[in-house]
């Protein structure tokens, strides 16, 4: 098998950084060729974390996939295991100009403090019709609570009519699911389904791909093109985080919904479209259309019909069936072997998180556990710091800095005593880079003793670092 067949036969890949609150944010990764990892402007993958030198590493992609330490002032590190599911050796990556070590899908690499992991890209929603291969997904949505049986039934409902619809909810609650399901449930069903993140494109990048556009009605516009509007024709739109839409595209926007017809940028006719139109906010919208941030009698045409997606702490009953859905999906990307499972005092753990973030929180956390598990049952240490706060008190390295007891409820003063050490764990990093990684220059400046920052390093689980 040559090359190309081993790189096909594998697939897309992708490196995917969990830095600073442990949120996720995927690179997907070339068929071949180098990608540099650091701190500094120009890297192919830039971390904004002082643990990263500035050029730390580089990832040699192939039919084998190699990391290289760039003398790097905090080190660059692979956990990996025969198996994927037995005992785990840490080996270090030399510092030895040119000279790399191999790395596996699921491998745990860690670069000063910060962890990444390579494994096969997932499908990415974006501003683009899905296909009829999507048909389907929301049978596999998880509904446990009651509020939310009793939402998804009322949607269901909704769904035969041919009104607009209004989703809120805070953000990572799953307004984009309850859309599907909506649209699933819909007889437009076996017409196209447009998702589009209205926040995640400029302006006049968003009114190309709403609107389409004529050839040559601006610069590199080389051919005529359709819009997400004309290729929706049928089917359903979900403008994801509507409240972000700036004045005159929300114009643009009620135009459309008033006269049923798109006009592409530069074109002098317009085109009529058949779309059904969800709206998704983490906004009060009334809120911002009484105050005059957002069109009232756009909102009045997006509010045909409302529903309030409940936050996740309000949703304890589906916490464990999203959990295990998430860990196992996880599992498969990192293709580790067996079946993973949550041990008692993490779920606990679990179940006392306010999940700020709410499900897409509980996603990345539980991306998180698959990559730090040594073996097949993820422990409370696998899950990321912050919901760790109410972990029971007990010997290293899993009793944590706050030394709570099991049965205590989480609370505000927590919240802040977490968002307090995350506050001194990035300092601590902050003057070991401005002191270039000067142990006791940096304790002057924190106004703390050298044994003290050194105790706070082991506490934080920061590596200890050498001068640069």
């Amino acid at each position: 098998m040559g090359q190309a067949d081993r790189e096909e036969q594998r697939g897309a890949l992708e490196l995917v950084v969990y830095a600073a609150g442990d949120e996720a944010a995927a690179t997907v990764l070339p068929a071949a060729g180098s990608v540099t990892i650091g701190r500094g402007e120009g890297n192919d993958v830039r971390i904004d974390d002082a643990s990263v030198s500035r050029r730390h590493a580089v990832l040699h992609v192939g039919p084998v996939l190699r990391i290289e330490d760039k003398g790097s002032a905090n080190g660059t590190f692979v956990r990996t295991s025969e198996d994927k599911g037995s005992a785990v050796e840490t080996r270090r990556v030399h510092r030895a100009p040119g000279e790399t070590f191999d790395v596996e899908l699921g491998d745990c690499i860690v670069l000063g403090s910060v962890i990444a992991v390579v494994r096969r890209a997932r499908h990415e929603e974006g501003p683009k019709a899905v296909d009829e291969g999507r048909k389907g997904a929301a049978g596999r949505v998880i509904v446990e609570d009651p509020g939310m049986r009793a939402l998804h039934e009322e949607a269901r409902r909704a769904a035969g009519s041919p009104f607009n619809v209004l989703l809120l909810g805070e953000t990572g609650v799953g307004k984009e699911i309850l859309a599907r399901a909506i649209h699933e449930a819909s007889p437009r069903r076996a017409k196209p389904f447009v998702a589009v993140h209205c926040a995640a494109l400029s302006e006049s990048l968003l009114e190309s791909e709403l609107f389409g556009h004529k050839k040559g009605s601006f610069t590199g516009a080389t051919e005529d093109k359709k819009g997400l509007f004309e290729a929706a024709d049928g089917g359903t739109v979900l403008l994801d985080e509507i409240g972000e839409l700036s004045p005159s595209v929300q114009v643009k926007l009620l135009r459309v919904l008033e006269d049923r017809a798109v006009l592409r940028i530069g074109a002098v006719a317009p085109k009529p479209v058949d779309v059904r139109f969800i709206a998704a906010t983490n906004r009060d919208l009334e809120a911002e259309a009484l105050r005059g941030a957002f069109r009232q009698d756009l909102f009045y045409r997006l509010n045909g019909i409302t529903f309030v997606v409940p936050p996740l702490r309000e949703r304890k009953a589906e916490l464990g069936k999203l959990a295990s859905f998430f860990l196992e999906d996880a599992w498969k990307k990192l293709e580790r072997k067996g079946t993973p499972s949550l041990a008692k005092e993490a779920r606990e753990l679990l179940e006392r998180h306010a999940f700020p973030g709410n499900v897409r929180e509980l996603k990345n956390a539980m991306e998180r556990a698959a990559v730090l598990c040594a073996g097949d049952t993820v422990l409370p240490e696998d899950l990321p710091p912050r919901m760790r706060i109410a972990q029971p008190s007990g010997p290293p390295p899993a009793q944590g800095r706050e030394g709570r007891s099991a049965t205590q409820p989480i609370s505000e003063d927590d919240v802040r005593e977490a968002q307090k050490q995350l506050d001194e764990r990035q300092r601590i990093l902050d003057a070991l880079e401005k002191c270039a990684h000067n142990q006791t220059r940096a304790a002057e400046m924190l106004g703390i003793s050298r044994r003290t920052l050194v105790s706070r390093l082991e506490e934080y689980d920061l590596p200890r670092p050498r001068k640069r």
